[in-house]
């Protein structure tokens, strides 16, 4: 059968790949299984739900909750009625929530557990549209999950397939809000053919077979995950989610992977593990961990190093590798990785484990695959973003921005047409705020950043400035510049407002160094008291946005000194240049 929809592709799992584990989720530390036809039936049974609660088509249907199977057949259900699946991240703000809510409108949430639902709860009666909240978990006071699928006990299927017939490819399928420079995420539209497009140009080019398994643990409201999870499915992978990152290491050695989507952040505290595990050794294993781990960190990608290293090589593979890719499962075949860009020590020393470590490029609003590194024998450079997928087109724009061109490209933004316009332009580019080259005529580079907003390790987004005005409310803080790009954390270089600190020092018999403001700002009483300020204004934000570190910054930032512009705007180049010291010293 042809897969022109997204919920096609569950159907064309039966026809082609029938599983016995389809999908399978942990319960009371017990896994769940579900066939495809378990998980074609649970979807059903949710799409007659909805349509037996009254969600009409194009109605918006929220869905806030880990990774887990109840997120997959809900997905599925909404998209077969014709309504719209806004996902969002379970860990922002009751605030955003209450914004994304009323923006989109929602009209039916789903909700994974507790700490969500009270989140929920805060904002239920200021969002006259919602009419209906389920819960995935059994929560008191709440509707839960099976109370839906007995709402459609008198809805026939036919009413589900009457539906399904009246949507086309090019139909909006889902609403995926992300964070804007300004404060309010951007709600981006893609329809099922952006999205299907992206799965079978990816589909085409990687080494999936129908006998393996993947482990899932990225957020699903992330297009990355949705979409590899819609491309496992279709190459009939039998996909296991892990809803606790606290557990991974359990969960790869238990399901035992041939593939898993990870972000750097995800891989790199994978590496901390290993470089744990070897400094824990004593004598000549020791010795021999850090001389495979040396070895590791010269490796390149399809070069052949030579006799003498390529025999080393296989020497510590046996040696030292293999003990690590048993704890990684031992079926490990590949991880693609995406969201922010790969240390060049991760990417070196998982290959030469013999684990392909791919990095790809993308966002939400491309669905979301621009580029990535392939698997097969020179398809793939380190340090690069990869090769565009066979239905992209990429260039490279005067002022050096990549702009990218394709089916993927979304369908604009909710409500919002003049960011629309300012994003994809007349003739279909759209414009990714990134800069970069060609590398050999066929490898993208991104160099840096035109936007300010910036992503972690982890890959989450971080708007700056919003953190910023936000946090400059205080009468502590003159100025404030969030840091944190490609680093585990957001931090914050702060310019203390210096009357106000110097008044609070006499009320608090803190000694004041008028000739010496670094010796000032050095005393505990003073840190203590800006990081009570500052953790009071992270409850304003997501947990991935909070400051996890300042500093105190002992010189006013003007037009004069270069840190500012005749506007007032911060420099952030030139203030992250001048001190490139203190922001090492923070990320140790």
């Amino acid at each position: 059968m042809e897969v022109t929809r997204l919920f096609d592709i569950l159907p064309y799992q039966r026809e082609k790949y029938p599983k016995e584990v389809c999908l399978a989720g942990k319960i009371n530390d017990k896994w769940k299984t579900y066939s495809t036809d378990e998980t074609i039936d649970m979807a059903n049974k949710v799409s007659r739900g909805l349509i037996g609660i009254g969600v009409k088509p194009e109605d918006k249907v929220a869905i806030i909750s880990t990774s887990r199977p109840e997120w997959h057949f809900t997905d599925i259900a909404i998209l077969q009625t014709g309504a719209i699946s806004v996902p969002m991240y379970p860990t922002i703000s009751a605030h955003e929530f209450e914004y994304i809510f009323n923006h989109a409108e929602i009209k039916v949430a789903f909700i994974g557990d507790q700490k969500i639902y009270d989140k929920i709860v805060q904002i239920k009666d200021k969002v006259p549209t919602l009419q209906t909240i389920y819960t995935f978990d059994e929560i008191k006071g709440s509707l839960h999950f099976t109370d839906l699928i007995k709402a459609g006990n008198d809805i026939s299927q036919q009413e589900v397939e009457s539906r399904k017939a009246e949507i086309y490819p090019n139909d909006l399928a889902t609403i995926i809000y992300t964070s804007g420079t300004t404060g309010n995420p951007k709600g981006v539209m893609l329809s099922h053919n952006n999205i299907l497009s992206n799965l079978h140009a990816t589909v085409a080019v990687l080494p999936l077979e129908s006998s393996y398994k993947a482990l899932s643990f990225l957020p699903l409201c992330h297009i990355f995950e949705r979409m590899v999870l819609f491309t496992y499915t279709y190459a009939g992978l039998s996909i296991y989610f892990c809803d606790n990152l606290e557990k991974i290491g359990e969960y790869l050695s238990d399901v035992k992977p041939h593939f898993f989507s990870s972000v750097p952040r995800l891989l790199e505290k994978l590496y901390e593990k290993v470089i744990a595990t070897g400094n824990q050794a004593t004598g000549l294993k020791k010795k021999i961990f850090f001389w495979a781990i040396g070895l590791a960190l010269n490796y390149e990608i399809d070069k052949n190093q030579g006799a003498w290293y390529n025999m080393q090589l296989n020497l510590a593979r046996k040696l030292v590798f293999k003990k690590i890719t048993d704890k990684l499962g031992g079926n490990l075949i590949g991880i693609v990785t995406g969201a922010a860009a790969l240390p060049a020590k991760l990417c070196k020393v998982f290959n030469a484990m013999g684990v392909k470590v791919r990095e790809g490029f993308g966002q939400t609003e491309s669905s979301p695959v621009i580029s990535f590194n392939r698997f097969e024998p020179g398809g793939t450079m380190e340090g690069t973003v990869g090769l565009p997928i066979s239905n992209v087109e990429v260039k490279i724009a005067e002022n050096g921005e990549i702009l990218a061109k394709g089916p993927n490209i979304m369908l604009g933004y909710y409500k919002n047409p003049e960011a629309t316009a300012e994003t994809v332009d007349a003739d279909g580019w759209l414009h990714t705020g990134d800069v970069g080259m060609m590398v050999e005529g066929k490898f993208l580079k991104i160099t840096d950043r035109i936007k300010e907003l910036f992503k972690t390790s982890g890959g989450k987004y971080i708007a700056p400035q919003p953190i910023e005005t936000k946090m400059r409310e205080s009468f502590f803080i003159e100025q404030m510049m969030v840091i944190g790009e490609n680093q585990k954390y957001p931090a914050a270089l702060i310019v203390p407002a210096f009357p106000y600190l110097k008044v609070w020092c006499q009320e608090n018999n803190v000694p004041w160094y008028e000739n010496d403001m670094k010796k000032t700002l050095s005393q505990e009483a003073i840190i203590r008291r800006y990081r009570e300020e500052v953790d009071e204004y992270n409850k304003e934000f997501g947990s991935w946005e909070q400051i996890k570190k300042i500093e105190l910054m002992s010189d006013e930032w003007t037009v004069d000194t270069g840190e500012l512009t005749p506007t007032m705007k911060l420099k952030r180049r030139i203030i992250n240049e001048k001190y490139k010291g203190v922001i090492e010293k923070i990320y140790g």
